[in-house]
């Protein structure tokens, strides 16, 4: 396919060359100055976009995502798809689908889990929200950037899986390191702990997959001194866009309102942002005495 893709940041830029790799024409931008290894670059998203078969955004916001699709959709060829990998509010995702729609162009939400890590070695998971014959055009390129992808209902819903999963995400990992810090003052080891929750009704993926205590389950960031795979700042946009969809649909979500207010604290009064979202444990420890 040709292929436009715009925004070759931690993310865009793998997930181009690994598409480029592959045999795929991939013409990309970004604001910055990039070079990324087979992937031609344009001067506009607008001509990275024309002419393409597909044309992908990973960008940062929703209201950047609304400004380049003013910019590309355009010059895009009829029938052509659109697929946003951006992780942005459901509003937004769906008001850019709507645009695509007017200019003839298919749209698709396609929020991504796996990191930095994931997006190089071509094994993301992707949430798709969007029409059938618009996933089935881009499957292809989910195989090739990705190990799964998931076709979750209509536009939006892409979006709609990914900030359920992270509130989820975020609440439990906040009870996880709350649990750790209880044990601590309660004079309870662990290692103890670990070995009696992960394998009873309090287990969890925080618990027994990313466990937010040094030397303890399988290696996770609190072994490197919580350097991020997944930073606290970005655990802190998803929990504000669930909160946000949570308003829009009038919603009630209070202990992913109590997660946001948590790591609003941590990133923004605390300076924790660049730590992982584990970290929250030495927080609570720290306060705990």
């Amino acid at each position: 396919m040709k292929i436009g893709f715009i925004g070759l940041g931690n993310m865009g830029a793998p997930m181009a060359r690994n598409l480029a790799k592959a045999g795929h024409e991939v013409t990309g931008y970004d604001m910055a100055e990039v070079q990324v290894p087979g992937v031609g670059l344009a001067h506009t998203s607008a001509a990275a976009a024309e002419g393409a078969d597909v044309v992908i955004t990973m960008l940062p916001n929703g209201e950047i995502l609304r400004a380049v699709a003013a910019q590309i959709l355009p010059v895009m060829t009829s029938g052509a798809v659109h697929l946003d990998c951006s992780t942005v509010d459901v509003d937004s995702a769906r008001a850019v689908a709507e645009l695509a729609h007017s200019h003839g162009v298919q749209a698709m939400d396609a929020p991504v889990s796996g990191g930095t890590g994931g997006a190089d070695a071509g094994t993301l998971t992707f949430m798709a929200g969007g029409a059938v014959e618009a996933f089935a055009k881009v499957a292809p390129l989910f195989e090739i950037m990705g190990q799964k992808a998931v076709h979750c209902g209509g536009s939006g819903n892409g979006q709609a899986a990914k900030i359920c999963n992270n509130m989820i995400l975020g609440v439990t990992m906040i009870a996880t390191c709350e649990a750790f810090a209880l044990a601590d003052k309660l004079g309870l080891d662990r290692q103890a702990m670990f070995d009696v929750v992960s394998t009873s009704s309090g287990y969890s993926w925080s618990m027994n997959a990313y466990c937010p205590a040094p030397g303890v389950g399988p290696h996770s960031p609190a072994d490197n001194g919580y350097q991020p795979g997944f930073a606290a700042a970005l655990m802190l946009k998803d929990l504000r866009l669930s909160q946000l969809a949570a308003a829009s649909a009038g919603a009630e979500t209070p202990m992913g309102a109590a997660a946001e207010e948590l790591y609003t604290a941590f990133v923004e009064e605390e300076g924790q942002g660049a730590k992982d979202f584990s970290a929250m444990l030495p927080r609570f420890a720290e306060r705990n005495g």
